[in-house]
C-alpha cells in the first residue's frame, strides 16, 4: 500500500513541475504558432539564476521570486528580437530557438561549470510526513500545492478575465482580435513572458529534488513536447491533465521497468499522435 501511495504523490509532484513547464508552451503555441524550443533553456536558466540569487543572498524566497522574472525579462527580448523576425515560418522558428536553446545551454555551462547542483530547501519544508508507513518529502507536498494553485490561479485568468477572453479569441481568429482594435503583439509579448516565467519557476522548484546539470534543458523540453502532444497544444485543461499522465506514467514506469522508462512515455504520445493528432484536448 505505501509502495503505491509514494510513488503516486511523487508522480503527482512531478506532474506539477511538468505542468508549470508546459502550460507556457502550449499557450505560446496556441497564441503565437511558435514552436518553441528554447522552452527548455528558460527551465535551466532559471534553476541556475535560482542557485546564483540563493547563492548571493542566502534566500531560497529571494531565488523562487526573482529568478522566474528575469527568465521573463530574457524571454521578451527573445521574442521580440528574434523570434518576431521569423513569424510564420516555422522552419525559421525551430531553427531559431534551437540555437538559443544551444547558446543558452554553452554559456550556463560556462557560468556554474559542469557539475551537477543543487538548490538548497528551505528549512520550514526540510522534513517528512509519515504516509502509510513511510516518509515522504514535505517539500514534494509543497511543490504539489503550488502546482495546483498555479492550475486554478491560470484557469481563473483564461477563464474568468478579459484577458483571458482576448487569449482565447486570439487563439482561435487572431486577425478578429487585430480587427477590434486589440494590440495583439503586446498581448503575445505578456504571455510569452508568462510561459517564461513558469518555466522558470518549474526550474526553481525543481532545483532541490531534482538538481540541475548540462542537458537538463533537453530532458524537460522533450517533457513537456509530450505533455503538450498528449493534452492538446493550446489547451490549458490539457496542459494539467496531461502533465498528471506523463508524472505518474514516468515515475510508475521507472519505479517498475526502469529500462523501459523512455518506453512507457512516448508510446501513448506515438498512440495519442496516430488517433487524435491534435491531442485528447486540443481543437481538431
Amino acid at each position: 500500500m505505501s509502495f503505491w501511495l509514494i510513488q503516486t504523490l511523487n508522480g503527482v509532484s512531478f506532474g506539477m513541475l511538468l505542468f508549470l513547464l508546459s502550460a507556457g508552451l502550449s499557450l505560446i503555441f496556441g497564441l503565437m504558432r511558435i514552436i518553441n524550443l528554447a522552452h527548455g533553456s528558460f527551465y535551466l536558466l532559471g534553476a541556475y539564476l535560482g542557485i546564483g540569487i540563493m547563492g548571493a543572498t542566502g534566500s531560497f524566497w529571494f531565488a523562487l521570486a526573482f529568478a522566474p522574472v528575469a527568465v521573463a525579462g530574457i524571454s521578451v527580448v527573445l521574442q521580440r528580437l528574434l523570434l518576431d523576425r521569423v513569424a510564420g515560418n516555422e522552419l525559421g522558428q525551430v531553427l531559431m530557438t534551437f540555437g538559443f536553446l544551444l547558446i543558452a545551454s554553452d554559456v550556463s555551462l560556462w557560468i556554474w561549470g559542469g557539475a551537477p547542483l543543487m538548490l538548497e530547501k528551505p528549512r520550514v519544508f526540510d522534513a517528512s510526513v509519515e504516509l502509510a508507513g513511510a516518509a515522504f518529502p514535505v517539500y514534494r507536498l509543497m511543490i504539489t500545492a503550488v502546482g495546483m494553485a498555479a492550475a486554478l490561479g491560470l484557469w481563473l485568468l483564461i477563464e474568468r478575465t478579459r484577458i483571458g477572453a482576448i487569449v482565447r479569441a486570439g487563439v482561435d481568429d487572431s486577425e478578429m482580435v487585430q480587427g477590434i482594435g486589440v494590440n495583439l503583439p503586446l498581448m503575445t509579448s505578456l504571455v510569452f513572458a508568462l510561459g517564461a516565467l513558469l518555466a522558470g519557476l518549474s526550474g526553481v522548484l525543481a532545483g532541490p529534488i531534482l538538481g540541475v546539470y548540462p542537458g537538463a534543458d533537453f530532458a524537460v523540453v522533450m517533457f513537456a513536447f509530450a505533455v503538450v502532444v498528449i493534452g492538446g497544444l493550446g489547451s490549458l485543461n490539457g496542459a494539467f491533465w496531461g502533465s498528471l499522465f506523463v508524472g505518474l506514467v514516468d515515475n510508475f514506469g521507472k519505479a517498475m521497468f526502469p529500462e523501459f522508462a523512455m518506453f512507457t512515455i512516448f508510446v501513448p504520445m506515438a498512440i495519442v499522435l496516430a488517433v487524435r493528432p491534435t491531442g485528447i484536448f486540443g481543437k481538431a
